[in-house]
């Protein structure tokens, strides 16, 4: 839409909400500022503005229709009178220039120009959902009454009734732009207003002309009016399409141009979604899970990292696959091989759910692992969290993974203050993420927010801020509360269980026995061992009960191993017995200890015991 007569001059000052004072050709003028909103980031003392001589504009128009006859030119003649009596100013504001970009502030203007682009069909143009696209216009229909307000425009297309309201934004900062600029309720009674009439059958739309080009993203204004914020957000949630498009500005012209993010909440994650990639992409550590996409290798190392430090994983990691190299090997493994490969690791029902799924991909997928968030969910021991690694890592699906070092990492760049320890808040994390995922990269965003936790946002301890690319938009980091965050409700204490464990010799061999089937450390092997601790009297008494003669008994350190639930505070002993193999009624194993090492899995938690013998 173009602007005619245009001059430019400077600001000085502005009395009130409706006027400014500016210079225009060397002198002071009084001007009308449509724009009735504060705009003080805009209108700063020098600033370059330009205005509309509407004066000239009137006697031009009437210039361009001297042919009009009798009746009709003195009708226009008296209104155009009429109207400048009521008019204080020849002068119109129309825009202002703040740095190197133009700013239009013609409140009245955005209504008429998505009218002009709804005429010209530009909106289908733009568009990627084909939904929202809108063919076949019969009627536009301004200022249309529905309910309690009246709406900005009505459109029928089709046998579609469409209602659209239309918000001007001329708040920028940094590139973002934000709307209201003040508290605006009849901008809330609005959106209010669009969410019941979805319930009527209209299709029903917000449309924000970002009154610039060249923004990054748009955002409702939660520091000015943070109910307008909830508003947008529950009427998008309801349906209500929330659209955004910059304009290209000139002095004396302005357009709808292209597409403007929409960002209803949390603006941080979507700024972290733009620099995250790149910082991962300099900052990641050689880790040899992350040289391949192959989704078998993937997994295996995502099961190993749960709960074990990087650096200790990378030798299980070696180990696992020069011995199971793919699905097939692994669902055909034998169990106390498999066990035997996973010493160490602890969470032995891990590798034991990996392999029932290895089995579910060779019977339901012909040995090939599946490609879908959805199937690989399905495999048994797969969560939320490993199906999104899997499906981002190897395959680019947009799909978040979100493990305790996201959790933490969102939580502050958030300054949420939920229990990250409950359900819940993980599933609003999730939902959050999926909004901001990249879908050209989402592997290494999700990598990048797991490196992020891991090197940087660290636990216990003070993060390293400097380092870290969300630092300025961090909102922990701006309000002070890094130490406070993540909630984390305290775990309830762990039970502690006392246990006395043997080291029976017979020779140069070991005594070992199988722990139960099911339980804690399932079908592992382990040294003997007896609930509480026992003195000397009471383990030379217990070895006569189960038919051993007692040689020689040497009291051991204590040790400690603690479970996510239980701890075990341990004693030991080794001792030398006589004829072990032909008294033992507890069927004890007796196995030199090179062949333990090789062939029986030994939990950890008797680590400090298995390195005395």
């Amino acid at each position: 839409m173009k602007y005619q007569n245009i001059r430019v001059g400077h600001f000085i000052s502005r009395p009130n909400r409706f006027i400014a004072k500016i210079e225009i050709e060397g002198a002071e003028e009084t001007v009308h500022v449509k724009n009735t909103g504060r705009c003080a980031e805009l209108l700063v003392p020098g600033a370059e503005v330009y205005v509309q001589d509407s004066q000239q504009e009137a006697e031009d128009w009437l210039s361009d229709n001297e042919l009009l006859q009798g009746e009709m030119q003195m009708a226009v003649s008296s209104k155009s009178t009429n109207i400048g009596k009521k008019r204080k100013t020849r002068w119109d504001l129309i825009a202002v220039r703040k740095g190197d970009r133009l700013i239009n502030m013609d409140s009245q203007i955005p209504n008429k120009i998505v009218k002009e682009w709804l005429e010209q069909e530009k909106w289908n143009h733009n568009l990627h959902n084909q939904s929202d696209r809108i063919h076949g216009i019969t009627k536009i229909q301004p200022e249309y009454t529905y309910g309690k307000s009246r709406i900005d425009l009505y459109v029928e297309a089709q046998n579609r009734k469409i209602l659209i309201e239309v918000k001007g934004v001329t708040l920028e900062e940094n590139g973002v732009v934000r709307f209201p600029d003040a508290p605006s309720e009849r901008a809330v009674k609005h959106v209010h207003e669009l969410k019941e009439a979805l319930k009527e059958g209209y299709e029903c739309y917000v449309f924000f002309v970002i009154q610039m080009s060249g923004v990054r993203y748009f955002t409702p204004n939660m520091d000015t009016h943070p109910e307008f914020k909830e508003a947008l957000k529950e009427a998008a949630e309801a349906g209500v399409h929330v659209v955004a498009y910059d304009c290209s500005v000139r002095e004396d012209e302005i357009r709808i141009q292209d597409p403007v993010p929409v960002i209803l909440e949390n603006p941080e994650l979507y700024e972290l979604s733009q620099v995250l990639v790149p910082w991962y992409q300099k900052a990641r550590r050689d880790l040899p899970w992350r040289h391949t996409t192959d989704p078998y290798r993937i997994w295996v190392s995502e099961i190993m990292l749960q709960q074990t430090r990087v650096e200790a994983v990378k030798r299980y990691y070696a180990r696992f696959m020069e011995a199971l190299p793919n699905v097939n090997a692994l669902a055909n493994v034998e169990e106390d091989k498999l066990l035997k490969l996973w010493e160490g690791l602890g969470y032995y029902n891990r590798v034991r759910n990996m392999q029932k799924a290895a089995r579910q991909i060779m019977v339901d997928y012909n040995g090939t692992f599946p490609k879908t968030y959805e199937e690989i969910q399905s495999l048994t021991g797969i969560g939320n969290y490993t199906a999104g690694a899997i499906s981002s890592f190897s395959f680019g699906l947009p799909y978040p993974a979100v493990d305790g070092n996201v959790l933490r990492v969102i939580t502050r760049i958030t300054a949420d203050d939920s229990d990250i320890m409950k359900q819940s808040t993980r599933k609003q994390i999730e939902e959050k993420l999926k909004k901001v995922i990249p879908k050209d990269c989402a592997g290494d965003f999700n990598q990048g927010l797991i490196e992020l936790g891991a090197i940087v946002c660290v636990p216990n301890g003070e993060p390293k801020c400097e380092e870290c690319p969300a630092a300025p938009f961090c909102q922990a980091r701006i309000q002070g509360k890094i130490q406070e965050l993540p909630v984390k409700e305290k775990a309830k204490a762990r039970r502690i269980e006392k246990k006395t464990v043997l080291i029976l010799r017979d020779e140069d061999k070991i005594a070992i026995c199988k722990r139960p089937a099911k339980g804690l450390l399932a079908g592992l092997y382990e040294l003997p061992n007896i609930e509480e601790h026992l003195n000397k009297k009471e383990i030379t008494q217990y070895c006569k009960e189960i038919g051993l003669m007692p040689i020689h008994i040497k009291k051991l350190p204590a040790a400690k191993h603690i479970f996510s639930h239980i701890e075990w505070q341990m004693i030991g002993y080794d001792i030398r017995v006589d004829e072990l193999e032909k008294t033992n009624n507890k069927k004890y194993l007796f196995i030199h200890p090179e062949e333990i090492q090789k062939e029986y899995p030994i939990p950890s938690a008797f680590e400090k015991y298995m390195k005395l013998i």
